[in-house]
């Protein structure tokens, strides 16, 4: 483990001695520190909320089992900007898999900085019922008559119920997010890569339905019994979730084999054409294989699920390959492996949304014990 970060690590966590407090000091005045503790204090607040309701010993416990059950896997871990107790930094501790000493010097950087790759902002094309296109972006604003926005966020007004209905569409680019608040009240959070087709009016008389073509979103809904009991529908390409009232997120990813459906709160019914039906509560999360039509239902943790709504990365036992994919979408870059068995790393962590590529590749690298290195070349990134 970098040294710096173990210094930082047992300093907020209240564990170093005088020696290491004197180092610490020391590392702050000349400037080696300086960066890695600013980014780990901006994140304490954003993991502290996560965690309010964190069954710590329970935690230990998976841990531990995994430890034993999955000894033979290549597993890392990349809490690197961990900034709670020192019982969180436990779990850090014990979730690397390959014996490493704590005083093991750090290694030298792999990673190959040649261009400055920005973070996703807030951005959007709005296609119009009449197929004009709109470009969303943050600092301009739209106004017409059905709906404004101010860069970040479009808010469609509210309608009597009785208009024929037509459809608007919300494409999110890679390297983007938007926030929508349909005509009925209902709040959508879209990710990168996504697009969702949407009414601009909803009759009193039949469902709100919507339409997920891609990607991932988090819906707030507005409960059915606002509007005469009629229920909230989203529609994918191989499912159909039926809501009266909740927060959830769908990830429909195109690339992707399973589509997730995870419930933070209230009660969904999601169901398949085949005929597969399950009713999901809080904290459950449901998984379609594409092509399949089967439904299965797991209990999760929803802070890993969801972090990217609080613009954090939080990966839980997850693939290289799999973390690549959500990078890919959110820098805006492509990603080879040299080797396909890269793509089976496992790694455990939370990191800000907000940091540049190259500074997560680097943390990555610095917990893969040198077996994984990564270089950038016109926006495209190697890993070796």
């Amino acid at each position: 483990m970098d040294k710096k970060f173990r210094l930082i690590a047992k300093f907020l966590g209240k564990e170093a001695n005088v020696q290491e407090l004197e180092e610490f000091k020391q590392s702050l005045k000349k400037g080696k520190a300086v960066n890695l503790f600013d980014q780990m204090v901006k994140i304490h607040y954003l993991i502290a909320l996560g965690m309010k309701d964190y069954d710590l010993e329970k935690a230990k416990k998976n841990v531990r089992k995994n430890i034993k059950k999955d000894i033979a896997k290549k597993r890392v871990a990349i809490y690197t900007k961990l900034a709670v107790a020192a019982s969180i930094l436990l779990i850090v501790a014990v979730s690397f898999i390959k014996s490493k000493d704590w005083d093991t010097q750090p290694m030298d950087p792999g990673t190959v900085m040649t261009q400055q790759i920005q973070p996703g902002t807030d951005k959007a094309v709005l296609t119009l019922e009449n197929g004009n296109q709109v470009v969303l972006e943050e600092g301009k604003s739209y106004e017409s008559e059905k709906v404004s926005g101010n860069g970040k966020k479009l808010v469609y007004s509210k309608n009597d119920g009785r208009e024929k209905p037509a459809y608007n569409y919300l494409t999110i680019p890679r390297g983007g997010q938007f926030h929508v608040q349909l005509p009925d009240g209902s709040e959508v959070w879209l990710n990168s890569d996504t697009q969702l087709k949407y009414p601009v009016s909803f009759t009193n008389t039949e469902s709100r339905k919507v339409e997920l073509l891609y990607g991932e979103a988090f819906f707030k809904v507005s409960p059915s019994a606002l509007h005469d009991d009629a229920p909230f529908v989203v529609l994918t390409k191989n499912q159909e979730v039926n809501v009266l009232g909740t927060e959830f997120n769908i990830r429909a990813y195109n690339d992707e084999d399973i589509i997730t459906t995870t419930l933070v709160e209230g009660g969904v019914d999601v169901a398949t054409a085949q005929g597969h039906k399950k009713r999901l509560k809080p904290s459950q999360q449901s998984r379609i294989q594409k092509g399949l039509g089967g439904i299965d239902v797991q209990v999760i943790d929803v802070f890993h699920e969801i972090s990217w709504r609080r613009n954090l990365f939080s990966f839980e036992d997850e693939s290289l390959g799999r973390i690549m994919k959500t990078l890919s979408r959110w820098y805006d870059v492509e990603v080879v492996f040299e080797s396909a068995n890269d793509k089976d790393f496992l790694f455990t962590g939370i990191l800000e949304r907000t940091s540049s590529v190259e500074n997560i590749l680097e943390h990555i690298e610095a917990t893969g014990d040198g077996e994984i290195v990564c270089e950038i070349t016109n926006k495209m990134i190697v890993i070796k």
